[in-house]
């Protein structure tokens, strides 16, 4: 039987943030066609508590804490011309689990899954290599470049420009690249070379959801934000992540206000593991709660009158909005973040850009209640119709069920 080698930069349980449950999806979805070795690191000692799950889903495993200071990575990147990514998410373990993984058992696929993990597919590797990109970093960080000045746009621009190379040599190498969306996957294309444009295989696996388990009808609402006058508005996800980080400063210090003038009793809501030190010291004030890692965000979901998103670099699909969207809740967000949800505007959530426009739309909804009931309904059909796991993934099937492709050496 053949077996699959999956390289992750991320342990992918448990499924709690937008990367690892996809991650997670793939594997499982991997498992159940074959025997599949994983390659991965634990950021910290919560993901060493995973590591039972991840030894019963596969057949062996290397699990390595990403230890290696942002400094460091950054002298040796200077030192060898490329991103930092790359020596942030380098380890010597890892990389002799792969070479010992290779040579001790028949892997004839190899899944990359995050483009700098793509240096641990050996050039000799004459198996089928595949690229889950999810989205394009190198567009990422050039929006970063932009937001800063001085020293902090260097080097922002200095990432983009070195991991869009990346990005070219391993779709050269790979025998398929894989995007999040259509929009994603277009972008991606457009940025290698022309030649090496129509000689890359570049697709799309998108992003599902479990709506059984995003169910609101299963779900006990969360006494404490339930108790709260409305409307109650809600934003998840990790809180250590830059875009995350700016969107709830921007919910809570300047949409939150202009909604309070028409409605004085709104609140947010900000939930999701490791805030950073500006959000929590906005707890308590204005209207405004920040509530750290939860256990199952499905409770809070449930006790939120709205989900808002207002992310200005938004790659790829937010999970954040499916599970919103899932558990019946209107959701208000960007354009940026409704990229690549083939939803419906209007209908299926609604989307504004401007602080004041977020702001309208979520009074508007509050004080239409069976608008924003026609919309909670709309967006859980969506889901439930249109987003699930077994859809997503169906393409991923077709493309590990063709034959193994002739051999591709590195570019």
């Amino acid at each position: 039987m053949s077996e699959t080698l999956f390289i992750s930069h991320r342990i992918p349980f448990p499924p709690d943030r937008g990367d690892k449950i996809r991650s997670h999806h793939i594997l499982k979805r991997l498992a159940a066609r074959g025997p599949v070795h994983v390659a991965t690191f634990a950021d910290d000692d919560a993901d060493f508590d995973e590591e039972a799950e991840l030894a019963i889903a596969v057949r062996s495993y290397k699990l390595v804490r990403r230890s290696t200071p942002l400094v460091v990575a950054g002298i040796k990147s200077l030192l060898r011309g490329e991103p930092v990514s790359l020596p942030a998410f380098y380890s010597d373990k890892l990389a002799r689990y792969v070479v010992a993984t290779l040579a001790q058992h028949p892997i004839d696929t190899i899944y990359v899954f995050s483009g700098q993990m793509g240096q641990y597919v050996p050039e000799d590797f004459a198996g089928r290599v595949i690229v889950d990109f999810v989205d394009v970093d190198s567009v990422k960080f050039e929006a970063y470049a932009w937001q800063n000045r001085g020293v902090e746009r260097w080097i922002h621009a200095r990432e983009a420009r070195l991991l869009q190379r990346e990005e070219a040599r391993l779709a050269a190498r790979a025998e398929t690249s894989l995007l999040i969306s259509a929009q994603e996957a277009a972008l991606f294309a457009a940025r290698l070379p022309a030649v090496q444009r129509m000689a890359s295989d570049i697709r799309v696996v998108g992003n599902g959801i479990d709506a059984d388990f995003f169910n609101p009808a299963d779900t006990t609402s969360e006494p404490r934000l339930a108790h709260m006058p409305g409307p109650r508005l809600i934003f998840t996800g990790q809180m250590d992540y830059p875009p995350n980080i700016t969107a709830a400063l921007r919910l809570a210090q300047i949409i939150l206000p202009l909604v309070q003038r028409e409605l004085p009793e709104a609140s947010c809501h900000i939930v999701g593991r490791n805030p950073d030190e500006d959000l929590l010291a906005l707890h308590g004030k204005q209207g405004c709660h920040v509530w750290g890692r939860v256990d199952d965000i499905r409770p809070w979901l449930s006790a939120a009158t709205q989900a808002v998103v207002p992310l200005e670099i938004a790659r790829g699909v937010q999970n954040k909005v499916l599970e919103a969207m899932a558990m019946g809740l209107p959701v208000v967000l960007t354009s940026g973040a409704a990229n690549g949800i083939p939803a419906t505007g209007g209908k299926d959530f609604a989307i504004a850009d401007s602080d004041e426009a977020i702001a309208a739309q979520i009074v508007a909804l509050h004080r239409d209640p069976a608008a924003a009931a026609a919309m909670s309904t709309a967006a859980r059909n969506f889901v439930v119709e249109q987003q699930s796991w077994q859809a997503a993934l169906a393409p991923l099937d077709k493309l590990l069920d063709a034959p193994n492709p002739p051999v591709r050496h590195a570019a």
